[in-house]
């Protein structure tokens, strides 16, 4: 075996099975965990059948984030060494899509809380965000902008509408999607420190065991999103400390 065809750049040691060199298998196997998670809570959302365009597009955004990290663990991480570094890019780039779909519920969930023309924007901003992190990924090939993407997604769009939708009405589903976006930071901590426990359990490992955990919670937060009614609004709201108060207790 050629052993600096199989280095890895994250120094996890490759492993043959059947005489099949498999890069990176822990990281592999922990991309395809969060596949798992999301294969779930694509399943369970179907059966629970929701309606509405909110769960439309969270049912999307699992499904979506399912093939993208298959196709990241298999084509990015197991098998990069056969298909080269190009071939990361389809898990790259359908994992925005699903960060588009979360997006996209999250701002069909506050519409009865923000101003109509806001509304519009975002769903316009929504789009012109996506083609341009994509094409800047595809012509640079750096998983760099993914990560931008995904803090522009997840940090500007779905945790200030969530937490906006929970001010304001205290909904529970709200609570936990605000919740889960700052625990999913850790993520991105992980991953640019470089932090890990063990070579098999390197900081690729620990980022995607905490993305596994955040889809779980999304998931629970999916379950609990209700169609929002002109009731639902308290005309007092608190304060920012007492809402953020109360998301703690729970």
């Amino acid at each position: 075996m050629d052993n600096e065809r199989f280095q890895s750049d994250s120094g996890q040691p490759s492993i043959e099975i059947f005489d099949i060199t498999i890069m990176e298998p822990m990281v592999t196997f922990t991309d395809l965990w969060i596949t798992a998670v999301c294969l779930f809570a694509l399943l369970k959302l179907i059966k629970l059948n929701k309606k509405g365009k909110v769960h439309q597009y969270m049912r999307w955004y699992f499904g979506i984030m399912a093939l993208a990290t298959f196709l990241g663990g298999v084509l990015g991480h197991a098998f990069q060494y056969a298909v080269g570094l190009e071939w990361k890019l389809p898990g790259w780039l359908i994992s925005m899509l699903a960060v588009m779909a979360i997006e996209r519920a999250s701002i069909m969930h506050a519409q009865p809380v923000i101003n109509k023309k806001f509304g519009k924007f975002l769903e316009v901003a929504n789009v012109v965000e996506l083609l341009t992190f994509a094409v800047i990924t595809f012509s640079t090939l750096n998983f760099f902008f993914i990560q931008v993407h995904s803090a522009y997604g997840l940090g500007l769009v779905v945790l200030p509408l969530h937490f906006l939708v929970y001010w304001r009405t205290r909904n529970e589903g709200s609570r936990i999607f605000f919740l889960t976006v700052i625990f999913a930071t850790l993520a991105a901590f992980f991953y640019t420190s470089e932090i890990g426990v063990h070579t098999w359990f390197n900081h690729l490992d620990v980022a995607h065991t905490v993305m596994a955990i955040s889809m779980y919670c999304f998931y629970r937060g999916a379950r609990k999103l209700e169609v929002l009614k002109s009731k639902d609004i308290k005309e007092e709201k608190g304060t920012f400390g007492e809402a953020v108060r109360d998301a703690l207790k729970g």
